[in-house]
């Protein structure tokens, strides 16, 4: 069985996924197992698998070109192919509603000023955020990402956002102390 998906992503951003001379195509399309079909006037890309769908790898592909299309770097976007790495996309419309202004008000408390809350948020939690269009998008471990949801939710909702970093590292230390528990758990043989 084969995969095949046509996805949209921003024209300005075919040319972040295609590379120079076509590095970021061909890496996606080598560590994937798939076939990059890129319609620079359209915005659309054509995903096909490379025969059977045995892995998740196409999959991933999918995810690693939404990601692009949502912001991100090429290298921050191949980070979805480590570990538990997933991507999640807020659209910024379910708390602005359809005004512009609120939508770039709740973008601004997102990024902070000169990024410092995104990147605050970002080192809390050991993930990528990207503040793209009315989007917000995330990649990071699973395990990880319903944490960052919340603290964006909770900003976007007008909490302060002292409150919502002690709450991740609130998060971090019960995280911790968790790990060790598993530690001192362990019976150890000599």
């Amino acid at each position: 069985m084969s995969f095949e998906k046509i996805l949209r992503i921003p024209n300005e951003r075919i040319a972040v996924l295609i590379g120079k001379s076509g590095s970021v195509k061909s890496k996606i399309e080598q560590l994937c197992y798939v076939t990059l079909d890129i319609d620079g006037e359209s915005g659309e890309v054509f995903i096909k698998s490379n025969g059977d769908v045995e892995s998740i790898q196409p999959f991933k592909a999918m995810e690693i070109v939404t990601a692009i299309g949502r912001g991100f770097s090429p290298d921050n976007a191949m980070s979805l192919l480590k570990g538990e790495n997933a991507l999640h996309v807020i659209d910024l419309r379910e708390f602005a509603g359809k005004s512009n202004a609120n939508i770039e008000r709740i973008k601004g408390r997102i990024i902070g000023e000169g990024g410092k809350a995104r990147k605050n948020m970002e080192n809390l939690t050991g993930t990528h955020i990207s503040v793209y269009g009315k989007t917000v998008s995330i990649i990071g471990d699973t395990s990880k990402l319903k944490l960052v949801v919340d603290a964006i939710s909770s900003i976007s909702n007008g909490s302060i956002h002292g409150a919502v970093y002690n709450k991740l590292e609130a998060a971090n230390r019960k995280s911790k102390q968790e790990k060790m528990q598993l530690w001192e758990n362990q019976d150890v043989f000599y």
